[in-house]
Formats: structure tokens, sequence, C-alpha cells
């Protein structure tokens, strides 16, 4: 029985710091929403500008630590049930996303390649014809990683933004690309990404086989949801 209670209470803290997290994701996402001007970096995905990626993240990991956190505390069967059928799916779809990336990988790299310069040339053409005052997806993106364009400065022609400049108010830009940098970073830290992507698994797998647990022994003494 103390075993079972450790279990739970195990489970209720390290669902509700998921719920934290997952409140601060969603909170960026408000944030960014109301500062941001909407241009999505992939044209082809419009609506996945990184506000709303932030924005459905959070959702996302509040809802299914929500119902562990819940479940775990009210000892509710139904709720537990909820929580393990939702992990599953999110490692399908994670380990599915997974193998997709590694069949399909130079496809993809085209594609993202591609639809970043449309990405980009509709930016260009925004800032050329209003008045440009409010921060895009690409300034934020070459604000963070240090970078200007998709291979280089060059790309924005004669356009460049201030985002890409390496001191405030100079005409010193980044020499990288973002997505050179981007695949760059991502071929050097293959192995750390790959421990990443276990590491998430089996938290994962660890969250199911808690829960499933916890709703066996409610099962079978007779508690919780009927």
């Amino acid at each position: 029985m103390s075993c079972l209670k450790c279990l739970k209470y195990t489970m209720c803290v390290v669902n509700f710091i998921f719920f934290i997290c997952g409140a601060a994701v969603f909170g960026l996402g408000i944030y960014l929403m109301t500062i941001s001007r909407f241009s999505s970096l992939l044209p082809s995905l419009q609506a996945m500008n990184i506000a709303n990626t932030l924005f459905i993240t959070g959702i996302i990991i509040t809802c299914v630590s929500f119902l562990g956190f819940l479940g775990a505390l009210k000892e509710n069967r139904c709720l537990l049930i909820s929580f393990f059928v939702l992990l599953f799916i999110l490692m399908l779809a994670e380990l599915a996303a997974a193998c997709l990336l590694l069949m399909y990988e130079s496809q993809i790299e085209t594609f993202i390649s591609t639809d970043l310069k449309k990405g980009l040339e509709t930016s260009i053409k925004t800032r050329k014809s209003h008045n440009y005052t409010i921060e895009d997806d690409w300034d934020k993106v070459q604000k963070t990683f240090h970078c200007c364009g998709i291979t280089n400065y060059t790309d924005w022609k004669p356009n460049i933004p201030e985002s890409c400049n390496i001191h405030r108010n100079q005409t010193q830009y980044w020499s990288e690309g973002c997505f050179t940098l981007l695949t760059n970073s991502f071929e050097n830290n293959l192995l750390n990404t790959g421990i990443g992507v276990i590491v998430v698994c089996i938290i994962e797998v660890l969250g199911m086989c808690f829960s499933m647990t916890l709703f066996c022994h409610i099962s079978r003494s007779g508690l919780g949801y009927k």
C-alpha cells in the first residue's frame, strides 16, 4: 500500500511540474500572438507560425498532464485510462514522425528549403509594401539563433533586416544562414537528439506504466470511478 501511495504522489508531482511547464509555453504562445506579425516561415504550413505552434504545444502538455494529475490525486479510473491513451497516441505520433524523418530525410530537407525561400520572399514583399515596424517570425529566429537568411544574408538581397545585424545599428551581419545552421546543428548533435527522443519516450512509457498500475489497483480495490 505504501508503494502505491508513493506511486500516486509521484504521478501527482511529475504531472504538476509538466502542467506548469505547459502553462508557461501556452502563455508564451499567447504573448507572441499579441506582439507578433503573423508570418509563417513555411507558407505551406501557414497556420503553424511560432506563436501558434507554442500555443498548441502548451494546450497538449497542459491537458495531458492535468488528466494525469487529477486522475492520480482523485484515484479516478476514467481519467487514468484517458491519460494512458493520450500518452500512447503521443508516443506513436512521435515514433512515426521520427521514422518518416529517417526514411525521407532528403525529400523533407528539399521541401523545407524550397518553402523557406517562398516564406522569405513573402516577408521581403511585405516589408517593401508596408511601413514595417513589427517583428515577424524571421526576425525572431534570426535574433535567437544568430543567423541570417536561409543560406546566408545575401538571400535578403538589398533588403537585409536589422535582425541580421551582429551589433545594433551596424552593418555587420551574421554569416551563417538559419537553415544551414539548423541542418549543421542537427547533424553535429544527432546522438544528443536521439538520446533526447529516447528519454521522452521513456518518460511517456513510465507515465503509462504508472497510470495502468494505479488503474489496476483501483479496479481491484473497488475504489474510484466505476
